[in-house]
């Protein structure tokens, strides 16, 4: 049987008197087009939430109609909960992980209540002042870290497919903006969106075309 994750992350921090610890983490990193989204979920400092929690875990072993249920059980049983986006034109000015770090210290600032301490699935938070723990994985050991993945991960479907109204043909609310052969196809069909990540290597070859037949004199 799949081991679930757990509180012992959280148990560690609460031991040691850091009441609010905070599970940060991200959805579409890796995507060719829209936001990078993270999310951070500070849990009641209890065990026996892993019970009401039963079945969160890393969202990409679950199915959109699990995310969406259990996301609803989260943001009833969570002390704080918040959401924060960097935009590709942030991504294409920032980099990738500089701005996914900027998503989590939104999603910080978005927090009703002032976390004491992070877990962090991977990146750590230099910037950001509180103890923290980021390791691999982190979505499927510890338990506030898998509800974070949940949030983030519907909250950038739900804004994947507002796009898809704006920028019909490019498939968005299906691949959510990963590099799919649909995508590609539409790359090569229909040139990038404002919402595609230009630095981006598939995107860069997307544009070259267009930027050839601009160069070109009349």
């Amino acid at each position: 049987m799949k081991q679930l994750p757990s509180l012992e992350h959280e148990q560690i921090f609460w031991r040691a008197g850091f009441v609010h610890v905070a599970g940060l983490d991200e959805a579409g990193r890796g995507a060719w087009a829209g936001p990078v989204v993270a999310a951070a979920v500070i849990l009641p400092p209890d065990p026996a939430i892993a019970a009401t929690l039963h079945g969160v875990t890393d969202s990409k072993q679950l199915t959109p109609q699990q995310r969406e249920a259990l996301r609803a059980r989260i943001v009833e049983v969570a002390l704080a909960w918040g959401v924060g986006e960097a935009s590709a034109a942030e991504i294409d000015a920032l980099g990738i992980v500089t701005a996914t770090r900027l998503a989590m210290q939104r999603a910080l600032d978005a927090l009703a209540l002032a976390p004491h301490a992070l877990l962090i699935d991977a990146l750590r938070l230099p910037a950001v002042s509180l103890p923290q723990r980021a390791f691999p994985r982190a979505d499927a050991l510890s338990l506030s870290v898998a509800a974070a993945s949940i949030l983030a991960k519907t909250t950038r479907d739900a804004r994947m497919a507002e796009l898809e109204m704006q920028a019909p043909g490019y498939g968005f609310a299906r691949h959510k903006g990963y590099g799919t052969r649909g995508h590609q196809q539409a790359l090569r069909a229909l040139g990038p969106s404002a919402w595609h990540r230009r630095s981006f290597r598939p995107v860069q070859r997307a544009l070259a075309p267009a930027l050839v037949q601009e160069a070109e004199p009349l």
